[in-house]
């Protein structure tokens, strides 16, 4: 006892001194310990799903104002071949002469407000202002409502005036999965984890629910539509008669039979049987989340379909939650470890207490849900309609939409070449006509096939269209042509080559009909460099010259075109 006593001030302060440094030992490791075996995120949150879906979305975006900068002032500028102010003028006059809510609701576009005369300017303001937001949260991975909210009005405001030329279907599939990208934030903050605004359940399955009626759609189409999709042959086609082939679509065409076959089927199962999966679980969801994502590589492989597949992968990255997307975020990555944070204080019962901002910020996913549910009344009617369309819009917003793919496929494959020559006798023996050669679109046999996706020329796509109608129906390839006469620079740069470079413009230029087919490996037509086969069907549109087409250019309001050396 006494030695005990007599120790025990020495012996208390070793004691203590010892325990604290045994604390400090103990608690560094710990430490090392998470670094070394990191901690594995939890499933059933959305934090970084959402910085993987923003970051997709406004990739999309980047891509989509990049082509409207580039090619907008070509298709519906003050020169355009279908001027855009020539469209909202129209609209204008349809609704009454004034510029109001019937305009707005005909034809929602912030073009309404801005100045006519300065065309061309205000489209190459949209589209550099949508691709520095864009580029913003690609690169931050942070973004709130305002700007997303922004990207989408932007968009909206040139589709609206787009005319043919944004017809497409991915239009309103990327005005949907903008829209629905809005909510994903919060309506100030800029952060990739902002505590205050966790990610909604409610969004995430808006994101899910549109995947699985894109799937839906493109497969009941299919089995509706052409008889091909059922009797497994449409693959035989596909490859060589798609809008703008690359060069894989050239080896996947000649493929073996049974490999067509199978890809039919395998078609038909990600399409019809695949989505369901959304709803049986977590982890059936990731299967489908999988399939649809390797579907939609395996599609921008074979060929040059615009940002659609890109696109489409978009909302199936919605599938999964962050423990399945965590290893797309760095041991040392800001964001994982803010998640962690915040799903080990949700574990520890510390979670933030519920804000009036957040509190109104379920409301308003409530609403969001109501909103979807409205709207996609028709569209599961129309899904489960036996005269199902596609690429539909019910509302002038584009908020939920009907979707669909190659409902049909061409047997074969027909282009129109346009052609030019300075001979001032078109009809005689002697003329020498000389093609133009388009950015992508087949013309030239001895030329590679193109690969651009997710860029997209959309004077490429609507020549492909032009091909299977009459020019009667297509209108704009003769103002085209009417252009080319005159050595127009703004329509010459869409085009790849054009023949009368450095020389006087064609006295006369002509369209004229190909069947194109691609050449067989080993042949010796692709021993001498021929990707292509092609045989003259006649005449798409007979000779124009300028004087006569001076007529038709004013009876559509185009200015005529004049001669430049």
């Amino acid at each position: 006892m006494m030695a005990d006593s007599g120790g025990s001030p020495h012996s208390s302060v070793r004691k203590r001194h010892v325990d604290s440094k045994r604390t400090e030992t103990e608690r560094v490791p710990s430490i090392r310990d998470k670094e070394r075996h990191h901690v594995s995120l939890r499933p059933g949150t959305y934090w970084l799903t959402r910085i993987v879906l923003l970051r997709s979305v406004s990739f999309i975006y980047f891509v989509a104002f990049s082509v409207a900068y580039n090619q907008n002032k070509q298709l519906i500028g003050e020169n355009g071949l279908m001027p855009c102010k020539n469209y909202l003028n129209s609209v204008k006059r349809y609704v009454g002469g004034k510029i109001g809510m019937a305009a707005l609701a005909y034809t929602p576009s912030i073009l309404w407000f801005l100045d006519w005369s300065h065309m061309d300017a205000n489209l190459d303001g949209i589209a550099l202002v949508g691709m520095a937001l864009s580029l913003f949260v690609l690169l931050t991975g942070t973004a709130n409502m305002l700007i997303m909210f922004t990207l989408w009005l932007l968009y909206h405001s040139l589709v609206n005036v787009g005319q043919l030329w944004y017809s497409f279907g991915w239009e309103s599939q990327l005005l949907e999965t903008g829209f629905l990208a809005i909510f994903l934030c919060p309506v100030w903050t800029l952060a990739q984890v902002p505590r205050q605004c966790p990610p909604s359940l409610i969004c995430i399955w808006t994101f899910r629910w549109l995947i699985v009626r894109i799937m839906l759609g493109a497969g009941l189409i299919k089995i509706r539509g052409d008889r091909c999709w059922t009797d497994l042959t449409c693959m035989d086609y596909h490859y060589e008669t798609q809008p703008v082939p690359n060069p894989m679509s050239y080896y996947l065409h000649h493929s073996p039979w049974w490999f067509h076959r199978f890809e039919t089927l395998s078609n038909h199962f990600i399409e019809l049987v695949a989505p369901l999966l959304t709803f049986l679980g977590r982890r059936m969801c990731m299967v489908n989340g999988a399939l649809q994502i390797l579907f939609q590589v395996v599609l921008i492989v074979s060929g040059n379909l615009s940002f659609l597949n890109w696109l489409t992968i978009v909302p199936s990255l919605s599938c999964f939650d962050d423990s399945a997307l965590g290893f797309l975020f760095g041991r040392g990555s800001a964001a994982k470890q803010a998640v962690l944070e915040v799903q080990s204080q949700h574990a520890a019962g510390r979670s933030p207490k519920p804000t009036k901002g957040m509190l109104m910020r379920r409301v308003l996913n409530v609403s969001l849900a109501l909103l979807i549910g409205y709207l996609s009344l028709p569209v599961v009617l129309n899904l489960l309609s036996s005269r199902q369309m596609m690429n539909t819009s019910f509302d002038p917003l584009r908020l939920v939409n009907t979707y669909g793919a190659f409902g049909s496929i061409t047997k074969e494959r027909t282009e129109v070449i346009i052609q030019g020559t300075l001979s001032p006798d078109p009809k005689a023996p002697e003329a020498v006509w000389e093609e133009y050669q388009f950015k992508c679109k087949p013309g030239d046999v001895f030329r590679r096939p193109c690969l651009i996706s997710p860029y997209h020329y959309r004077l490429d796509w609507l020549m492909w269209f032009a091909a299977f109608q009459t020019y009667e129906q297509s209108e704009w390839v003769i103002h085209m042509a009417g252009r080319l006469l005159a050595n127009d620079s703004t329509i010459l740069s869409l085009l790849d080559h054009n023949p009368f470079q450095g020389r006087d413009p064609p006295r006369w230029v002509r369209g004229e009909h190909y069947r194109y087919k691609f050449s067989q490996p080993g042949s010796s037509s692709a021993a001498q460099g021929r990707w292509w086969l092609r045989k003259h069907i006649g005449a798409y549109f007979p000779a124009v010259d300028l004087e006569g087409l001076r007529g038709y250019f004013q009876s559509r309001n185009w200015p005529h075109p004049h001669r430049k050396p």
